[in-house]
Formats: structure tokens, sequence, C-alpha cells
């Protein structure tokens, strides 16, 4: 099983905008999202991400090159993972409920919390509607193979994780996995960072995560200018 250490900043600020944490996300180790479980769906986009975090927010950054996208829902909450989609599951401690944050290509995004899948409760649209995000699509004319390249900025602040309350993160333990779809796309795909051993596709599942560590000491921060 994989293990991910999260890297503290602290020259990202709260009023950092999106471009310039995107330009320092760039900076950092990019995690591959390169397990295709399930046979049937044999379809693998190049899928990658970065993360960080700082006082008041989990920064995340995905690298995404495939064949097509979609960016059919634009309402909070909305199905997005239909769409060109990527998604970041997260727990904290040891805890069975954790929350799902999905969003396509534009930056929609559906969240939720709870035990699995069939328990799950969507948090307020007055609540997610706080994470900043700045997409980027470089269209099959712009790209030298065809295929369509786009970047994904999210500033997730602490407060959406509507069921607890963090004053920081510093070395917080949680589980997490990453994850890239798109059910309706001409070519459907299910990719997760940390594998997947059952046989449909189902990212509900947590007992598949990985468990990760808010760092924070002196060899493990963070100095770019942001």
């Amino acid at each position: 099983m994989k293990q991910l250490q999260i890297l503290y900043t602290s020259t990202v600020k709260e009023s950092s905008t999106p471009e310039k944490v995107s330009k320092m996300l760039d900076t950092m180790e990019r995690h591959a999202i390169s397990n295709a479980p399930w046979p049937e769906f044999p379809y693998k986009p190049e899928a990658d991400f970065a993360i960080a975090y700082n006082d008041s927010h989990i920064l995340l950054k995905y690298y995404v090159k495939e064949n097509a996208i979609e960016a059919s829902y634009h309402r909070i909450n909305d199905p997005v993972y239909k769409d060109t989609c990527v998604e970041f599951f997260i727990a904290f401690d040891d805890e069975d409920s954790y929350y799902n944050l999905e969003f396509n290509c534009a930056g929609t995004c559906l969240m939720g919390f709870g035990t699995g899948r069939g328990a799950r409760k969507l948090l307020p649209a007055s609540v997610i509607k706080n994470i900043k995000h700045q997409s980027l699509i470089q269209t099959k004319e712009n790209t030298a193979d065809g295929s369509i390249y786009w970047e994904l900025t999210l500033l997730i602040p602490f407060s959406v994780f509507h069921h607890h309350y963090f004053i920081s993160l510093k070395n917080q333990n949680c589980r997490v996995n990453f994850y890239k779809c798109g059910d309706d796309l001409p070519q459907p795909h299910f990719l997760c960072w940390n594998p997947i051993e059952i046989p449909a596709p189902d990212f509900h599942r947590p007992d598949f995560f990985a468990p990760a560590q808010f760092i924070c000491n002196q060899t493990h921060i963070l100095n770019q200018n942001a």
C-alpha cells in the first residue's frame, strides 16, 4: 500500500490566487493516478496530481491528458462523475466516515460525507462554493499528439470539511485516495492512485484508502513564493 506525505508551505497565504498556487504546485512531486484495476475498462488517460497544504487550505492540482472531455454539469452537487472527472477522497484519523470531493474539468464540485456509498449526505452548496479553482484546457489543435491536455488547481479551505473543526492540519493523520473517471465519456474509465482490488468499479471503498500525513518540520517546509 502506498503512503503519502503532504508538505506544508508557509508562503502560500489565504489570499493567494489559484494562479499563484498553481505555479507553486508545478514545482512539487507529481503522483500518478495510473491503476486501472478493471479489464473491461482498459482506457488509461494520463493523470497526475500534486498536493500541499498551508494554514487554511489543502492545495491540490491535477494534470490530465486524454482523448475526449465533457463538462455538461455546472451546478454544485451535479453528477460530475459522468463528465471528465477527477476525485479526492479523505478520511481523517481512523474514522469510518470520509469526504468525497469530485470535480469535472470545469471545476464544478460534488462533495459528500458518510460511511459508504449508500450512506452519504451531500454538503450544502453554501459550503462547497468556498472552494476556489482554476481550470486550464488545451484543445486538440494545441497539442502535439492531438490529445486534450487540462489542468485543475483547487484551493480547498479547511472549513469545507463541514463535520470537523480544524484549526490546523499540521501532523494530522488521514487516509486518502485519488481518482480519474468519466462514466459517460466515449471511452469510460476508472483510474485510482492506490489500487482497489474488487471485481467491479467502486471508488467508495475506504478499505483501499492509503495512509497519509500532513507533515510539518523544518526539512519538509516548502519555500516557493506564492
